[in-house]
């Protein structure tokens, strides 16, 4: 069975690498999307050795929850299905870092997107308080510019 909830999420930029340092698991990730309807993402990851089919559903008005479904899937299954993918897959480098009980996920891309970096953070309800490492810059929340999917 695949894993369905709501997920609450803010999306920043950065003021600098220095999370690089703080990150305590990096992964390099490769991701397709069989749709971009953003009403209806089908996202395709792989990360390592391991294959994941990603259902979103339309974000909220102020961007922060959408409804989330995501199941692990064999790898040679990941690698088929990123073959149908829409064109231009993203390739990004994720960090994860520890910041005062919050796990901020960032995403150094590559290829045509290099040089963007984005922090994300998920919470428990959408106007829930986190610490704000001094590396945190502005929020882009909710903007399609900052969507992976818009990419």
């Amino acid at each position: 069975m695949g894993n369905m909830n709501i997920e609450i999420e803010r999306k920043f930029l950065l003021k600098s690498d220095q999370f690089k340092g703080e990150a305590h698991k990096k992964s390099r990730l490769k991701q397709g999307y069989l749709s971009k309807d953003p009403g209806r993402t089908v996202r395709i990851r792989i990360t390592e050795n391991q294959g994941l089919i990603t259902i979103k559903g339309p974000s909220s008005a102020d961007g922060k929850e959408r409804l989330e479904w995501e199941k692990s899937i064999p790898l040679h299954d990941a690698m088929a299905l990123m073959d149908l993918c829409l064109p231009e897959p993203l390739d990004k480098t994720r960090y994860w870092v520890n910041y005062q009980g919050f796990v901020f996920e960032v995403d150094e891309f590559h290829g045509k997107q290099q040089g963007l970096v984005i922090a994300e953070i998920e919470l428990q309800s959408a106007n829930q308080n986190f610490p704000k490492p001094e590396w945190l810059g502005d929020e882009v929340t909710g903007n399609p510019a900052y969507y992976n999917s818009q990419m």
